[in-house]
């Protein structure tokens, strides 16, 4: 038998400002999907303007958090996906940054020194084309979503296979 496991899934973006969406729109299709391919009970599912205080007490404790948002890049490929698992050890600086200044990893970071981290961290990145007022994801970061939800809930089903059986 396999013990309950918290996961949480947080996209974080705005909305408003056209593919800083994406983080957004990879939970709203999470949500669609849910009551057909039922995700694991234990799993979160929430939306989050890029608030660090907000990310960290929704991930902590938790046995998975998997976080995906909008990172600009330059030069970039629109709708590119990156994928950052996040342990122990502080993040590498890479070459895209969130779209909202203070990121996952900034978060991460703070997390870590207030003793707050989930067991595990998984960041999505897509990389935008547009962030500017408005709404609705350009074609090419639209084209990432399905992708993204379905990489998602592969990588829950993964973490929980790694669970041990008590």
């Amino acid at each position: 038998m396999q013990s309950e496991m918290r996961t949480v899934v947080v996209g974080v973006g705005n909305d408003f400002r056209r593919d800083d969406g994406v983080g957004w729109a990879v939970v709203e299709k999470l949500r669609s999907r849910a009551c057909f391919d039922a995700l694991p009970s234990g799993t979160e599912l929430r939306i989050c303007g890029g608030d660090p205080v907000r990310l960290i007490e929704w991930w902590e404790g938790a046995d998975l958090a998997v976080v995906i948002d909008a990172a600009c890049v330059h030069p970039g490929h629109p709708g590119r996906v990156h994928r950052t698992e996040l342990g122990a050890r502080p993040p590498s600086r890479t070459a895209t940054a969130s779209s909202h200044g203070f990121g996952p990893g900034e978060a991460w970071s703070l997390a870590r020194v207030l003793g707050r981290l989930p067991h595990q961290l998984v960041v999505y990145a897509v990389e935008v084309a547009d962030i500017s007022v408005g709404r609705g994801l350009s074609p090419v970061v639209a084209a990432a979503v399905d992708s993204v939800a379905d990489r998602v809930i592969c990588e829950i089903e993964r973490h929980r296979g790694g669970l041990e059986v008590s």
